[in-house]
């Protein structure tokens, strides 16, 4: 079953960047929008369980102190648009519960650093949406709050981690939604769900002090939209609130890419590679950039073959930390034992294996040098976002025994760690649809700091082949 919210009310069709424009001009006040936009929720809810928690009343009393007919008093170009923010990060006045239920739900004091950056930009939040318990599954199908499910089929999964948000804007709830990426989870959700979805290169955006501290920092926060011009608003204004002087400006991008670029396709995946039918719709994906006048090159990914141990290893002692400091952060309401599968396997896979942990970390951190170098020879790294079409909800069941569930993951996610690792950007494009008619999405990865080619590439390809709307 499709599910989606599109109807004639404030929101309309509109984007982000469209519902900026007749908000600065007078069509439509921020109140207008957020109850659009909650009463769009509450149709699709259900049918998704896409919410962590809801903060109606504060988002209208915000959308309130939003002047008609313009931007408020800093001139924020997204004031009054509505968005969620994804339950890991905080906020003030909002529990933050990671995707599970293992402890009492109490209010964040203060917001997190990116949470700071994030709302600054105008954006208002009308709560929290859902994710797999902290973040670990590529599926959000927690055993007592319930699977989060794709608007385009509800029989299947949105994705993970950041698949509240996703649900949500594809679904046509709101037009931008937070989301993270700590091993794919904005561009997964992405792909499924027919978004756009940048992870930004390492330190583009302020980060929570959790994600900061990590030896090796992979997640990074960013947004998944319906539209190429709405990803790239958001870091405009999200630079213009807080910039890396490190890396090269993102800038004001509206327009596609001039100059044509060395293309590596890649279908083989980092351990495990892609189906035949995902393959051949990347290599369709490959013949659309040799027609625009890129050069195609097939070339593998430069990783060891023990990438995908190092990687799982180094998810795992996530997981561990997250058990061995659980009492500490939450109380005594803590439950180690309403943890799921995955979650308590990860963490007995740690232990077992803590001895090889330093080796991995080590041979991991290599792979930002690795990364460099192979972009001296491509700009950008083509793959399919996932190895294989979107499975249906239960195939990745966090009740089921470890093992299964990590093959499962393993042969789905192929494709999405190597840039967490290095660090790099990658967006995920909504350019293919399986023989079921599920959204499949198509990777685009770049050097450190090149957000600016990977978005004017994607305005090229968004023109191309206009992405496939929900509500056609």
């Amino acid at each position: 079953m499709r599910v989606h919210s599109f109807t004639d009310d404030a929101l309309g069709d509109l984007d982000a960047v469209g519902l900026a424009e007749h908000l600065r001009a007078g069509k439509v006040s921020a109140r207008e929008a957020v109850d659009a936009a909650i009463a769009r929720i509450e149709k699709v809810a259900g049918d998704l369980n896409p919410i962590a928690y809801k903060a109606w009343d504060r988002a209208r009393a915000e959308a309130g102190t939003v002047p008609a007919g313009g931007p408020d008093e800093t001139g924020r170009f997204l004031a009054g648009v509505p968005t969620l923010v994804k339950d890991n990060v905080d906020v003030a006045g909002m529990p933050t519960m990671a995707g599970t239920d293992a402890w009492d739900p109490r209010p964040a004091r203060r917001n997190g650093d990116f949470a700071d950056q994030y709302l600054a930009t105008g954006l208002v939040a009308l709560g929290k949406s859902q994710l797999s318990e902290y973040g670990f599954s590529a599926s959000a199908e927690h055993p007592r709050l319930g699977a989060v499910r794709n608007p385009w089929n509800t029989e299947h999964t949105a994705g993970a981690s950041s698949s509240g948000a996703a649900a949500l804007v594809a679904a046509g709830a709101v037009p931008i939604a937070h989301a993270n990426d700590g091993g794919g989870s904005i561009r997964i959700p992405a792909a499924v769900n027919g978004l756009v979805g940048l992870k930004p290169t390492r330190g583009r955006l302020a980060q929570d002090k959790l994600f900061r501290d990590m030896p090796i920092r992979i997640v990074s926060d960013g947004v998944v939209t319906r539209t190429v011009r709405d990803t790239a608003a958001f870091y405009r204004e999200a630079e213009r609130v807080h910039r890396n002087l490190e890396l090269p400006p993102v800038g004001d991008l509206t327009r596609p890419i001039k100059r044509r670029l060395r293309v590596a396709l890649n279908t083989s995946g980092v351990g495990r590679g892609a189906d035949p039918e995902t393959a051949a719709l990347t290599e369709k994906t490959a013949a659309l950039l040799e027609d625009l006048g890129h050069t195609v090159t097939e070339a593998e990914v430069p990783v060891g073959p023990g990438f995908a141990d190092d990687f799982l290893l180094y998810w795992a002692m996530l997981a561990q930390v997250m058990l061995t400091t659980g009492r500490a952060r939450h109380g005594r309401s803590w439950d180690r034992t309403r943890h799921d599968n995955l979650t308590l396997g990860l963490a007995r896979h740690a232990r077992r294996n803590l001895h090889r942990l330093p080796g991995a970390i080590t041979r991991l951190k290599r792979a930002a040098n690795q990364a460099e170098l192979w972009h001296e020879r491509y700009d950008v790294a083509l793959t399919p976002t996932l190895a294989t079409a979107t499975p249906r909800v239960g195939h990745l069941d966090p009740t089921l025994e470890h093992d299964v569930i990590i093959d499962r993951l393993l042969d789905w996610v192929a494709f999405t760690p190597w840039q967490n690792i290095t660090g790099a950007p990658a967006i995920s494009l909504p350019l293919a649809t399986t023989a079921g008619g599920l959204p499949q999405g198509m990777m685009f990865g770049a050097a450190p700091g090149h957000e600016a080619l990977l978005i004017e590439l994607a305005y090229e390809l968004e023109e191309a082949v206009p992405f496939a709307r929900i509500q056609d």
